[in-house]
């Protein structure tokens, strides 16, 4: 195989380079391997190859160690050089690359944010834990909002909408169902658990416009973005919440593009068994149904977590390419973890893959590729590849000058609270009492607030009237356009 248009992850322990065609790369992929194997590392590498060739990439950063893919070293350390010589690599030199900063909160990056109406029903649902029944209800505030042109931008939007379903319940019931008032108060405290834990800086405007995850560098390189999980990933559901949103807004609406040389984009979603971890049977098929599907659109997504284990089989089968680090093998469970990676390859004569995954040194791997027929190739040992960027962190005074010098900085930067469901009904409450805002305002923030019955009347209109307003709402439950 050629080097040009491949992804380079090393050499075998014969000396062979290994590698794969660029675009296969939208087939997806695998990296695990026990803490501090070299994991990170090996994205790094990824990363800034699939830079270097025009691809963009979307990864978190939850250690706060990736962010210096940004930065070229003044010189390599002696680990890197030690690497590049015994790789052959006699032309290595440092590099940096485009990276664009997000951050829930807005502080380690420019402020990610979408919607309550974009981020729907079902993955709020995931987001808070809630029974059927509550999901039932919550699926009910959606479906009345988007009928009766009520945008959901933040959670003051919902918390007004639920209050308002609640004293209306019976009214409600008979074009829509029950909305029992115990799964409205079940999901308001939620609100409150998840406001408290951030959600009020994550839901809201200006959204995330996925093209501008896709603007190249000046030099033709593909975009990093990086987003900080540093503090996020001390929300776990939250964390995994939001990359599944992410992931599912890529799919309902990049086009299709069919077999591209390269991918558009390719998604790492690291510490992936967050994702997994007590979802419903539900929620993981539809995950798997956009794993398998998402490929056509040119996006490649690679799972990043310890064990291959921590991915559902159903999954697993849709990752053609596999980087397994070293594994450790303490305890029985440890040991059948152990055999389910070795099995999962496909095997070489020449390596008793079950032995090697304990020997593994830091920095190497296990690695299956794919060749150019779209073929899972022979297990191979391999040293992966150094970097070419800088390995640790960045400085605050780098992290600033990055983010302040992004075109992206005047877009994102500051919110804004447009018209939308909570101010709509403010209004249709103050027209009902009187003209009186604050006693509004009152009325809209409380979990029991009484709002008068003509006003419920005026806001059921027809469903034929309200069509064209409706919602499109995608695989996941997210608004598939936008308002």
């Amino acid at each position: 195989m050629t080097q040009a248009n491949t992804l380079f992850f090393g050499h075998s322990s014969d000396g062979t380079d290994q590698r794969m065609p660029l675009k296969m790369a939208n087939r997806h992929g695998l990296i695990a391997g026990a803490t501090g194997t070299g994991k990170t590392v090996t994205l790094r590498v990824l990363a800034e190859q699939l830079s270097a060739a025009g691809v963009h990439v979307f990864t978190a950063d939850v250690k706060g160690d990736l962010a210096s893919v940004a930065v070229a070293p003044t010189e390599f350390s002696p680990q890197v050089k030690e690497r590049a010589t015994k790789l052959g690599l006699s032309n290595h030199q440092p590099d940096f690359y485009p990276v664009t900063f997000w951050d829930v909160y807005g502080r380690e990056g420019l402020p990610l944010r979408t919607t309550i109406s974009e981020f729907g029903p079902l993955l709020l649902s995931r987001l808070f834990d809630l029974s059927d029944v509550q999901e039932g209800v919550l699926t009910i505030a959606f479906k009345v909002a988007d009928d009766r042109d009520l945008p959901l931008l933040d959670l003051k939007d919902l918390r007004a909408l639920l209050n308002w379903l609640g004293e209306n319940a019976e009214e409600i019931q008979t074009q829509y169902g029950n909305v029992a008032k115990a799964s409205i108060a079940a999901i308001q405290r939620d609100l409150l658990q998840i406001e408290e834990a951030g959600g009020n800086l994550f839901f809201g405007e200006p959204a995330l416009n996925l093209q501008d995850l896709l603007v190249p560098d000046q030099s033709g390189k593909g975009r990093i973005n990086i987003l900080d999980a540093t503090t996020l990933l001390q929300q776990p559901r939250l964390y995994a919440t939001f990359l599944l949103w992410l992931l599912s807004e890529l799919f309902e609406e990049f086009p299709e593009a069919g077999d591209l040389e390269q991918p558009k984009l390719v998604f790492f979603f690291d510490e992936a068994h967050l994702l997994f971890s007590e979802a419903p049977k539900a929620l993981i098929e539809k995950i798997e149904q956009v794993v398998r599907l998402i490929r056509s659109k040119g996006i490649g997504v690679f799972f990043v977590t310890q064990n291959p284990n921590d991915v559902p089989d159903t999954v697993l089968s849709q990752l053609g390419m596999k980087v397994q680090h070293a594994l450790r093998a303490f305890t029985e469970k440890d040991r059948k973890g152990l055999k389910a990676a070795a099995d999962s390859f496909r095997a070489n004569p020449q390596i008793k893959t079950i032995e090697v995954l304990t020997e593994l040194a830091v920095g190497e791997a296990l690695v299956s590729a794919l060749d150019t027929a779209g073929t899972p190739t022979p297990v191979e040992r391999v040293m992966i590849a150094p970097p070419h960027s800088r390995l640790g962190t960045l400085t605050a005074e780098e992290r600033a000058r990055i983010m302040s010098s992004s075109y992206l900085a005047t877009k994102y930067r500051e919110s804004v609270d447009r018209e939308s469901a909570y101010e709509k009904l403010q209004k249709k409450m103050v027209t009902n009492s009187g003209g009186s805002w604050e006693a509004a305002k009152e009325q809209l923030g409380k979990t029991g607030g009484s709002f008068m019955r003509n006003m419920f009347s005026a806001a059921m209109r027809s469903v034929a009237q309200s069509m064209g307003r409706q919602i499109m709402r995608g695989i996941l439950g997210s608004a598939s356009r936008r308002r």
